[in-house]
């Protein structure tokens, strides 16, 4: 089982960094897929941009 290979060389010794280990498993369990990084990409919907934007890449391809 992969998951029983992370604990093989876990050695900790101070027990403020035993609970904060403790807390970030728990946490992982309690919500697996929950990320704090949120995507940065914006969607672009004023046309006057987008049509800016195809000409650039217009004027880069013919390069």
């Amino acid at each position: 089982m992969a998951t029983s290979s992370i604990f093989h060389n876990v050695v900790i010794n101070d027990p403020k960094k035993a609970e904060a280990f403790i807390s970030a498993i728990e946490a992982s369990i309690a919500d697996p897929y929950k990320t704090e990084n949120k995507s940065k990409a914006k969607v672009e919907t004023d046309p006057n941009k987008l049509n800016h934007i195809i000409d650039i890449w217009k004027k880069e391809a013919a390069l």
